[in-house]
Order: structure tokens, then C-alpha cells, then sequence
């Protein structure tokens, strides 16, 4: 059972713990869908992460009490799958390089060769656990510990479009040119933002994913 709490009087958030799991996520997004797919006028914005769902709405047009009885029972039902039995969206990278400026630093901190650590980031497949800080910017994991490398001390004043990352347990695909401060260990030409295509994010959560070096 999910722990609601209000954040303001527009705001209502249900959580499932702190902990990153595929399963307590998977519930997440299927509450979050569930919502969105209900079309409920006065609802702002519903958004998924790792182990919560938030939802922005109006107050002079949904009732406080009878969101949260409806969330409340949504967070009762069973936890779908994760969906891990999928295809996973495919992303291809160039490692290292120009590319990716920190993969040796990397593989000093994994105590294994720039080659280990490609071979380690590679054979995972990644769950997208939530989609943020930048439009198409997916939250991935979990990379394996040995290469888990912290976000830099000091974030990066500008940061390529495409640039593959990890900052700890997580990777992800920065969507466009920014600052940022996760460890880049390669580049990808795959568009995760493109707001000309029909459907302009390349992923979502809930979706699985796995890098192929190029």
C-alpha cells in the first residue's frame, strides 16, 4: 500500500518506499496510465518515478477526498509486470574518444580496462524508470556496481547532444546540448527528442533498452 501525501492544494503524491525496483515502478506507471487514460477533467499532469506517482490538478474541479479514495484503490489492485520479456529498444554508441571523454576515468574507478567497461554498460538491458530534467531525458538502470561511477564533482559547462552517461547506479541519453555532470562514456546518433515525429519521445517509462557499441 502507497503512502499518500498532499503537497499544496493542487498537488497529491502516493509513494511505494525509497528503494529502485522494476516491480514498485512497474505499479507506478500503471497507476500514472491508468489516470491519464481515464481523461478526468482537472487533472493537470500525472507523472511517474522511480517509486512514486504525482498528480497536479484543480481544485475548484476535482474534490480533494475523491482523488485521493481513487488513488488509494488504484495503489490497492496488483502490481502489473515489468514488461522485461519485451524487445528492448536498441541504441547504438560510439565508446570512448571524443565521444566519451570520461570512459577511462571510468575504468579506473572499476578497477578494469576501458574494453570492460563497454562490454559491462552493453550487456545489461535497462529499464527506463522515469522520463525528466530535460524533454526526452531517461532515467535508466541499474548499471553494474563495478562501474557505478558518482556524477562529477563539478557539472560540465556544456555537454553534447547524444552523450551517453552514468552518474552512479543510473545512465541515460542527455536529448540535447546542456549542462550536466554525469560520467559520458559515448555518444549515440538515436534521437531520444524530436518534436517533428508523431510521437516525440523515443522512449517512456516502463520501456526496457539496450546499448549496442557501434
Amino acid at each position: 500500500m502507497g503512502c499518500l501525501s498532499w503537497l499544496g492544494d493542487s498537488c497529491l503524491s502516493i509513494s511505494f518506499g525509497e528503494k529502485i525496483d522494476p516491480l514498485v515502478n512497474a505499479q507506478c506507471v500503471a497507476i500514472a496510465t491508468s489516470l491519464e487514460q481515464r481523461g478526468r477533467r482537472g487533472i493537470r499532469d500525472v507523472v511517474a518515478t522511480y517509486n512514486a506517482v504525482t498528480v497536479h490538478f484543480d481544485p475548484l474541479q476535482i474534490d480533494r477526498e475523491d482523488l485521493s479514495t481513487e488513488l488509494a484503490v488504484l495503489a490497492a489492485m496488483d502490481a502489473p509486470g515489468t514488461g522485461a520479456d519485451v524487445e528492448p529498444v536498441l541504441i547504438p554508441v560510439e565508446y570512448g574518444g571524443h565521444a566519451g571523454p570520461d570512459l577511462a576515468a571510468v575504468a579506473e574507478f572499476g578497477h578494469c580496462s576501458e574494453r570492460d567497461v563497454i562490454h559491462l554498460h552493453s550487456m545489461k538491458v535497462y529499464r527506463v524508470y522515469m522520463l525528466g530534467f530535460l524533454p526526452g531525458f531517461a532515467y535508466m538502470g541499474s548499471v553494474d556496481a563495478r562501474i557505478a561511477m558518482p556524477r562529477l564533482d563539478t557539472p560540465r559547462i556544456r555537454v553534447a547532444s547524444g552523450s551517453v552517461g552514468i552518474a552512479g547506479a543510473q545512465t541515460g541519453v542527455y536529448p540535447c546540448e546542456t549542462p550536466g555532470g554525469w560520467r559520458i562514456i559515448g555518444r549515440t546518433t538515436s534521437q531520444l527528442f524530436d518534436p517533428r515525429r508523431a510521437d516525440a519521445f523515443l522512449l517512456k517509462a516502463g520501456d526496457w533498452v539496450k546499448f549496442v557499441a557501434d
